[in-house]
């Protein structure tokens, strides 16, 4: 396998803070720091209540996903860490998820999906094992696929 990589990370899609409770999350981050909150996202699934604010505007705008377990008894436990991940823009998800899996880096189990926002994303697991030895080093890492005028702005 080539060590060029076939693809780039062009910039910082999303922050996502989890807390037992969105709406005091949402007393700081949209009434006090003055982010819109463009929509909002529920999944059962995922054991998440998440409101997407935005930084910013255009292309390069930053979400900022404010987010509550449905149970918080239940896995993915959301709000147990409270940085829950940073999403990072790629300009070629399958081609990136193909290159980091075959140099050893862990995803997280789902592959490639539709994401809160409407993306195509896949998540770098927090932790490496003995199969795939890289992994965030206790960050969850989302890998999300750019659309054409966020790589024509930030490529």
């Amino acid at each position: 396998m080539s060590d060029t990589k076939p693809f780039r990370i062009l910039g910082i899609q999303q922050v996502a803070i989890g807390g037992p409770d969105k709406q005091r999350l949402k007393s700081l981050w949209v009434d006090m720091l003055g982010l819109t909150v463009k929509s909002s996202f529920v999944s059962e699934r995922e054991n998440v209540d998440e409101d997407i604010c935005e930084l910013g505007r255009g292309p390069t705008a930053v979400e900022v996903d404010l987010m509550q377990p449905l149970d918080p008894d239940k896995k993915p436990a959301v709000h147990t860490t409270p940085l829950n991940h940073v999403g990072l823009w790629v300009d070629d998800l399958p081609a990136a998820v193909h290159w980091m899996t075959a140099h050893g880096v862990r995803f997280a189990p789902g592959g490639i999906r539709k994401g809160a926002a409407g993306h195509d994303i896949s998540f770098i697991h927090p932790k490496g094992n003995d199969e795939f030895p890289l992994g965030g080093e206790g960050v969850l890492i989302e890998l999300v696929q750019a659309p054409p005028e966020v790589v024509a702005a930030l490529g």
